[in-house]
């Protein structure tokens, strides 16, 4: 292969499906970079991730992991974000300030679904991607129906770049395509160069002619060669598989053990020899290239250290001292887990975390005098929980600390609920909002009490009424009077409440009148059945006034009493919110989502194919708001964990 000039600093980022082997490769690939120490054992304990109080109590990635490091002379960061489709913003925050990704899957061809909607993101971000097959020394599997089966969800086409070899039902090794070269993995050591074995030879030729026709639907020297059967140099071939997957147009595909560093070292000479540099990342999200320019991909609050933003240069050198958005970072260091080591200068490509950089947000675009928000727009709720500080005296920690929470997870959001006076927390699930309250706690002992959000009735009538009231009270001195005549009548659903007034020779003094509309609003926050009142209108026809007694509170507390009345008499009825939804799955579940929606008073309202999606639809329905509480759960439970959906309220209904 061909010697390449030293590359500015690099990122890759490594993600995948729960349960794939994602941060076993990340400590993988900082081994093979000489800066952690291998594995001993498939079931040793990670050296720097997945560390946090969350991680250890639930046994899976709760955040991003970093860690920078020296790879050949040329300096390297990894990023490994959690496999969980419940934390699913990390990925996409990291996205922004990769070079490349490695998308880690399991060699289960029934397993594909479990990650064609990462394959999606990586797509649609336009980032260069390779696949790398885990866990393949554990099973007797072929690299060809493999293929076939992540074809099926990649609209680029997948280049596999090695061929197993197989002993006695396990893979012990692989041939490269391109240099057509064997070799032997060994537990804990370097793979050893072999003989090409003859039980490989028609594999490896047929798995090669198919490596070389799909580069050359890129390049038409090289298809001018393989037509006149003339074999291209290693070299030829090298050069091909690099400009095509920097230009995101094929998908090179490895295999391996990360667990017992197997195809750990082919896949990180991949990534040092093919992936673009900073300079590609930065063309693509619109950066000039100038000195200082940082973008913002993660915002930690890391105690009593204050807030830090990791950010990676795309432009010029960043150094101590440099303000970013008129602003001076407290300090400038280079990341390794949880440890930071300070440093001076920051070139292109590097990452950096910026301590007290109190401006930043996540997703932001840093120069010197200016700051640019991110527009990718963070991944919409489909879970809530109304929280409460379990001690009242905490209400006001709980708001500053919430705070800190929503600057770390852009996925995350809080609403308040006026009509039961509560905080509502939305996330993208169960666990999500699960693992945001345990943070609270294990952060500052503050302890939360969350439970299902109440739902937002409404209440109508469903005929027209008339009443008249007086309100009269005397108690030495002035006393109170106000009398009101006033008709109500249902109205269109959707128009809301309407006031209006039709008094004659000053019957009701024009100065009350706003007062009796006071009246009637109060009325209107909550009716006969408790809940507030929509749809109706009010027309104050008559009354009665004194020329002493009568009051603007007077006034009030008529218009209101008569309004209580009359709602009691126009037969109310309860409204239930109903939300328009739209649930996105593979084909495959479609028959267990109408199940799912029928089941919750749901209307499926029609499908639709999933633009961009091969194999996908889009289920259009109407579900009662009542029915949405724990969908989330249900539809991943039914889907393998890959459904998803977007609501949003329509209309209301009588309950």
């Amino acid at each position: 292969m061909a010697t390449t000039p030293p590359h500015s600093p690099r990122t890759a980022l490594i993600c995948g499906p729960y349960l794939s082997g994602k941060t076993s490769l990340f400590e993988a690939l900082l081994a093979e970079a000489g800066a952690l120490q291998p594995h001993a054992s498939a079931q040793s304990a990670f050296t720097i991730a997945d560390h946090s109080p969350e991680a250890l109590a639930h046994g899976m990635g709760t955040e991003m992991n970093v860690a920078t490091a020296d790879y050949l002379g040329e300096s390297w960061t990894f990023i490994d974000v959690p496999g969980s489709v419940e934390l699913g913003q990390e990925m996409q925050d990291a996205m922004d300030v990769a070079d490349i990704a490695v998308l880690v899957v399991e060699p289960d061809p029934a397993k594909v679904v479990t990650f064609a909607s990462h394959l999606k993101a990586l797509e649609q971000a336009d980032i260069p991607h390779v696949i790398f097959i885990n866990k393949f020394d554990k099973h007797d599997n072929s690299a060809r129906e493999l293929m076939e089966a992540f074809q099926a969800v990649s609209s680029k086409p997948l280049l596999l770049r090695e061929v197993p070899i197989h002993e006695d039902g396990q893979v012990t090794g692989y041939v490269d395509l391109v240099s057509e070269r064997a070799f032997h993995w060994q537990e804990g050591k370097p793979s050893t160069l072999i003989q090409l074995p003859e039980t490989v030879l028609d594999r490896e030729t047929e798995a090669r002619t198919e490596m070389l026709e799909g580069l050359a639907d890129f390049d038409d020297a090289l298809l001018e060669k393989l037509l006149e059967d003339v074999t291209p140099t290693s070299d030829e071939v090298y050069s091909d598989i690099s400009k095509d997957l920097a230009r995101d147009l094929v998908v090179p595909v490895f295999f391996g053990s990360a667990t017992h560093n197997h195809g750990v070292h082919r896949l990180m000479k991949s990534l040092r020899h093919d992936a673009p540099d900073v300079t590609a990342t930065a063309a693509r999200l619109g950066a000039s290239g100038t000195a200082s320019q940082v973008k913002v991909f993660k915002t930690l609050q890391a105690g009593h250290a204050g807030k830090m933003s990791m950010a990676r240069v795309l432009g010029g050198t960043l150094t101590t001292g440099d303000t970013l958005n008129s602003e001076r970072p407290a300090g400038m260091n280079a990341i390794f887990g949880g440890k930071l080591s300070p440093v001076k200068d920051a070139p292109a490509g590097s990452v950096v975390g910026l301590t007290k950089l109190d401006s930043a947000a996540t997703g932001d675009m840093l120069t010197n005098t200016g700051r640019t928000a991110t527009d990718r727009a963070a991944l919409a709720p489909s879970y809530a929980q109304a929280i409460k500080a379990a001690s009242r005296a905490d209400d006001v920690k709980l708001g500053d600390n919430l705070k800190k929470l929503l600057d770390e997870d852009r996925s995350l959001s809080v609403r308040f609920d006026t009509l039961n006076g509560v905080q509502v927390l939305e996330g993208q699930g169960e666990m999500h909002l699960k693992l945001c309250l345990e943070r609270l706690e294990n952060r500052t002992g503050l302890k939360v009490d969350a439970e299902t959000p109440q739902v937002a009735y409404r209440e109508t009538i469903r005929t027209a009424a008339e009443k008249r009231v007086r309100h009269k009270k005397q108690s030495g001195g002035h006393g109170e009077f106000g009398e009101v005549e006033i008709k109500i009548a249902p109205v269109a659903r959707g128009d809301g409440n309407a006031f209006d007034e039709k008094i004659h020779g000053g019957a009701v003094p024009r100065q009350y009148i706003p007062a009796v509309k006071h009246g009637v609003d109060d009325a209107l926050e909550k009716g006969p059945l408790g809940y507030p009142v929509v749809d109706v209108s009010v027309t104050l026809t008559d009354g009665k006034h004194h020329s002493v007694d009568s009051s603007e509170m007077a006034f009030r507390k008529a218009g209101g009493q008569a309004m209580r009345d009359a709602l009691a008499d126009a037969k109310p009825v309860q409204l239930e919110p109903i939300n328009a939804v739209k649930i996105k799955v593979p084909d495959q579940f479609i028959s267990g989502v109408q199940k799912i929606v029928m089941g919750r008073r749901g209307q499926i309202l029609g499908f639709e194919a999933l633009g961009g999606w091969t194999g996908w639809e889009e289920v259009q329905c109407q579900i009662p708001a009542s029915e949405m509480g724990d969908l989330i759960m249900e539809l991943r439970s039914a889907t393998m964990g890959v459904g998803s959906f977007t609501a949003e309220f329509d209309h209301l209904q009588d309950m």
